[in-house]
Parts: structure tokens; sequence; C-alpha cells
């Protein structure tokens, strides 16, 4: 039987400076999408969201990234989920992009706030018949007793919108303004390239970090 302690992946592919970094995080962060897209990864949008409880205390879930616009990265969710209401008891959250195809890793620290009723509008009709559906049939992370009742709230709720289903008022969009940008090369022997992004009052400032 395999240690845990024994399983590891020496890295080396690739390299990363400062230099060849875009000026704008989120630019350098399109870029590596594009190539995370391009190198077939699954799910090349998934991103882990952590956010914090009124105590203090941590929890994280993976979100899909559904936009970059105006400084932003969207993601959308229901408002009276569980990170919902740490997010709007607390502003503050991290996201964190791993592609093992490329070894790279971006984490992503800053202020949420929710979008806009148009955009949350936007986005939700764009969304597939059995998820808008779903995002009025489940409350989400509320106890579930059995998987019957579901079913009957999707049931009676396709009855109910057979045409255009409209988004639910707990349902919508948040954008996570960037404060702190990472960018995380894997290279040999551990000794990774970390290049960081901060504001410095009129652009971003980029700097090496130790591994």
């Amino acid at each position: 039987m395999t240690s845990l302690a024994d399983i590891r992946i020496e890295y080396g592919l690739h390299g990363l400076s400062p230099a060849e970094c875009a000026d704008d995080p989120l630019q350098q962060l399109q870029h590596w999408l594009d190539d995370a897209i391009r190198a077939g990864a699954a799910e090349p949008t998934a991103m882990t969201l952590s956010t914090v409880s009124d105590d203090g205390r941590p929890s994280a879930r993976i979100v899909l990234l559904k936009g970059m616009e105006q400084g932003q990265l969207h993601f959308f969710t229901n408002y009276d989920s569980r990170k919902g209401k740490q997010l709007a008891g607390s502003p503050w959250a991290a996201v964190t992009f791993f592609w093992p195809e490329l070894e790279r890793q971006v984490r992503v620290e800053g202020r949420v706030t929710q979008l806009p009723a148009a955009v949350s509008d936007a986005y939700f009709s764009s969304r597939p018949r059995g998820s808008r559906i779903g995002a009025w049939a489940s409350a989400q992370s509320q106890p579930l007793d059995d998987g019957i009742s579901l079913a009957a709230r999707v049931e009676a709720l396709n009855a109910r919108y057979p045409d255009e289903v409209p988004r639910p008022p707990h349902w919508g969009g948040y954008g996570l303004s960037p404060d702190r940008v990472e960018f995380w090369q894997g290279r040999p022997s551990r000794l990774h390239d970390r290049v960081l992004y901060l504001p410095d009052g009129t652009g971003w400032q980029r700097s090496r970090l130790q591994p």
C-alpha cells in the first residue's frame, strides 16, 4: 500500500518571472485560462471559493468562474446558501484555481459584492432550463429529508413555469474585486516560481516570492 507521504510529482514544464507577466493580473489570468482551455483541462473555470463565518471559521467549495468584467471575477449562487450567508456577514473571500495539466495555480483575494440584478438576470436566462428550475427547487445548504420532496418541487415548478423561468429573488451573482493575486508555476525540487500582484495606487506592482 502506497504511503501518502511518498506521493509526489516533479514539476518542470514552464518557468515564470514578473517581467513576462501582463501589467494587469486579470489579463494574466485570462492568458492562463486560455492556456488551460487549450490544454484540455477538466473544468478549467473551476475555482475553490473560501469564505469565513461570523466567528472566523473558514469554509471552501468549488464554484465556476462565469466572467471577468470591470476588474471583477463573477460567480453565481443562492444568496441563502451557506456561502451566501457568510459573504453577507463578511464580504471578504479568496478563490484558487489549479490546473495540474499545466502545473499552475492562481490565488485571488479581495472584497465581494452582489452584482446588479440586470447582470444576474442575463446570466440566469442563459442557463439550461433544468438548472433554472433547480435554482427554484433547492433551498441550498438546508437539510434534505428525502429525494421525493425535491423531485415533487421540480415537477410542480415545471408545471408552474411551462415556458420562461424567471430568476428567483434569492439567486444571483457576485463580483470579487481583487486586491491580491498570486500566480504559481511549479518548478523542479519544489523551487516554484511565484509572482505576486499588489495594487500600488495607480495600477499593480509585480514582485517575486520565495517558494
